[in-house]
């Protein structure tokens, strides 16, 4: 009886611990809103490219020349933070003006990024006019170029 009550309270702190981290990848990434025409069905069916999964934010459907889900070019206006508020204290500073402990702290958000994150950090980035340290900027192109060839890779 008790190793079954033990098991049961493993079971529930997972669960809340799963909880917890959902809540706080949503908050970190959230949904596109949906216009109401699509919502009702009137934009997605005069698409006939477009997949399932481009609407639930899934895996893009390879039918464009370029992917949004992709790309480095700014789509929204929408700033989207990644647990880097602390960084627009730097807006309107030139690249070549961070000292060593500034470039540290741009290139510790970087590293801390899911790989699925960083060309929405880097359009993050744009948005809120920040302009990156020539080592961390040379590190961003590095991960994004990877990034995409794996996805080609996989594509393939």
């Amino acid at each position: 009886m008790t190793g079954a009550f033990i098991i049961l309270l493993f079971i529930i702190a997972v669960g809340i611990v799963l909880y917890i981290g959902e809540l706080r990848y949503r908050r970190r990434n959230p949904r596109p809103e949906i216009p109401e025409s699509e919502e009702a069905g009137e934009a997605a069916s005069s698409d006939p490219a477009a997949s399932p999964d481009d609407a639930d934010g899934g895996e893009c459907c390879g039918m464009h020349i370029t992917c949004d889900k992709d790309t480095l070019s700014v789509i929204t206006d929408e700033v989207v933070y990644y647990d880097d508020e602390e960084l627009d204290r730097f807006i309107g500073r030139s690249p070549d003006s961070y000292t060593p402990e500034e470039t540290e702290e741009f290139n510790e958000v970087l590293i801390t990024l899911r790989p699925e994150d960083i060309p929405g950090w880097a359009r993050s980035i744009t948005l809120r006019h920040l302009e990156l340290p020539p080592e961390v900027r040379d590190s961003l192109l590095m991960l994004v170029n990877e990034q995409r060839e794996r996805q080609t890779h996989r594509q393939t």
